[in-house]
């Protein structure tokens, strides 16, 4: 069938939810208990980030899992109980209408009374061939998930904003000795955080550096090479680990100038709140969240914004309030 075609056969729901990752299968779960009938439009990376992530230790009931196995699990649960799933990605999408209107790249046209955006947000990397091959195996982006596996060895955070030194800080409560590697002679974190860094005595800064490589034993992170901005003079430094700490880029190129975003691309909400600056749309998960980007949080806000798109549709008289 071609797209022209396929366009003339729009999907309406009443919750249409743009992305699979934890918000999105978790708002997909709420919605579909509420007799919503919802619909996941999957995306490009059907489960979120997880799906690129080994050991999950910090899901509550799991003391260890797979995080593509937990994403297949929350996929089956939103299956079973009501919610329908769509192999599509959104390319285009109009919130200025009603109902809103949303362009698969399959050519379907989805219709929605509500709209979840759950699309996520993935960590900036180095673009180091040897970073991708041991990413998960030593490289991570993400110091409060893989932390708890350096207990007692040697790891590095490469970055200088706030994050990057929370991270090590964080990572400090683990790893016998913390490095910060830094590409300038001054960080960009707030004053705060560089008194604590300062104060730190198993965290050093390595300043006017970058990694130029990630050496391993093809099991794990062995070494990083370094190289001087300021001399150009290249050195090993022996590692157990390789933390990025240099930023997240949300999924929200498909919402500019529709909604309201920070200086960084993140959809602004009403605090408390998953509500976006259009009614009846609402943003969970790390589309919005900055600070935590944690799948257990990105949950919560899924099922927050099931139980808000309800009491949306309550008020807009579309749906009748349960008894």
């Amino acid at each position: 069938m071609s797209r022209a075609a396929r366009r003339s056969e729009p999907r309406h729901t009443k919750v249409l939810i743009i992305g699979s990752g934890p918000a999105g299968y978790t708002a997909g779960i709420y919605a579909a208990r509420a007799a919503l009938d919802p619909l996941i439009v999957q995306g490009e990376q059907p489960g979120g980030q997880l799906t690129i992530t080994t050991d999950v230790e910090n899901w509550p009931g799991d003391v260890r899992v797979q995080g593509p196995d937990l994403m297949a699990r929350m996929g089956t649960h939103a299956q079973e109980v009501g919610t329908k799933i769509a192999s599509d990605t959104i390319v285009e999408v109009d919130l200025a209408q009603r109902p809103f209107k949303a362009l698969g790249d399959s050519g379907v046209v989805y219709t929605a009374d509500t709209l979840v955006i759950a699309t996520g947000a993935s960590a900036r990397w180095l673009g180091l061939e040897s970073e991708t091959r041991y990413r998960g195996a030593g490289v991570s982006a993400c110091a409060t998930c893989d932390g708890i596996f350096f207990k007692g060895g040697i790891v590095a955070v490469v970055g200088g904003g706030n994050t990057a030194v929370e991270e090590a800080l964080h990572l400090a409560h683990f790893a016998s000795k913390v490095y910060l590697i830094h590409r300038r002679d001054t960080l960009r974190a707030d004053a705060t955080n560089q008194a604590r860094l300062a104060a730190h005595p198993d965290v050093e800064v390595i300043w006017n550096a970058v990694v130029d490589n990630v050496l391993g034993d093809g099991r794990g992170v062995t070494a990083v090479t370094l190289t001087d901005t300021q001399t150009g003079a290249s050195s090993n430094l022996a590692l157990d680990g390789l933390f990025v700490a240099i930023g997240h880029d949300p999924a929200t190129e498909l919402f500019k100038g529709q909604l309201a975003m920070d200086e960084d691309g993140y959809i602004l909400v009403t605090p408390g709140s998953t509500a976006t600056s259009v009614p009846g749309v609402f943003a969970a998960g790390d589309v919005q969240d900055r600070h935590f980007r944690q799948a257990v949080v990105s949950a919560g806000m899924g099922c927050m914004a099931a139980l808000e798109a309800e009491r949306h549709l309550i008020d807009a008289g579309s749906l009748a309030p349960p008894p």
